[in-house]
């Protein structure tokens, strides 16, 4: 599998890096049904990406970052509108104590920031919920709990035994918080009625 965030200027672009990922209705694991991926690191070696519409029920971002001690835990503090309403997303099921940021590119920090493609970008540290907390962070952000992690080719065999779809993304798909339909809008940005999509689609 391979690392999580490996800022890297000369890391060389892998073929599903900046892709959705988009669960096939027949998804053997319960855990990614009607999930949407975004993929931030393809190679040989393995691949991770977040999951983008599966909303963590029991914490919310300001909550989080008094847990981090970023801000009190008692008393009132006023956070940017941007902070406050940041939704936190199960990312997937590696690594669930561990938090990653994907973002708009105006925003970077030197050694720790993944450029991944055009406008998006992916930092782990918690210099980026300060900046959030501070509202001098991206303009674009959601936070994810956790990854999804395969080792090498394993990507590939559930693609190939239709366990996935894969399109270019979107940054509307990535950031906006309608995660109820993003499954559906997904799906029809590949070109597919989400009513007549049967498990036993054939290759994309």
């Amino acid at each position: 599998m391979v690392s999580p965030v490996e800022p890297n200027k000369e890391r060389a672009r892998g073929y599903l890096d900046g892709q959705l990922l988009v669960a096939m209705p027949g998804m053997a694991d319960e855990r990614f049904a009607r999930s949407v991926i975004y993929v931030c690191a393809h190679s040989p070696e393995g691949a991770m990406g977040l999951v983008l519409n599966q909303p963590a029920l029991n914490i919310d971002f300001p909550d989080l970052l008094r847990q981090l001690e970023i801000i009190p835990q008692e008393g009132t503090i006023h956070l940017p509108e941007r902070a406050e309403n940041l939704r936190v997303l199960k990312g997937g099921p590696v690594e669930t104590g561990r938090g990653f940021v994907l973002h708009s590119a105006d925003f970077l920090i030197d050694n720790s920031t993944l450029s991944i493609d055009d406008g998006v970008c992916l930092t782990a540290t918690v210099d980026i919920l300060r900046a959030i907390a501070r509202g001098d962070g991206p303009h674009e952000a959601l936070l994810a709990l956790g990854y999804a992690g395969w080792t090498a080719g394993q990507l590939e065999a559930e693609i190939h035994d239709n366990g996935w779809l894969n399109c270019p993304a979107d940054p509307r798909l990535i950031f906006d918080q309608d995660f109820d339909t993003k499954y559906d809008r997904c799906l029809r940005k590949i070109g597919i009625d989400p009513g007549k999509l049967s498990s036993f689609a054939g290759h994309a």
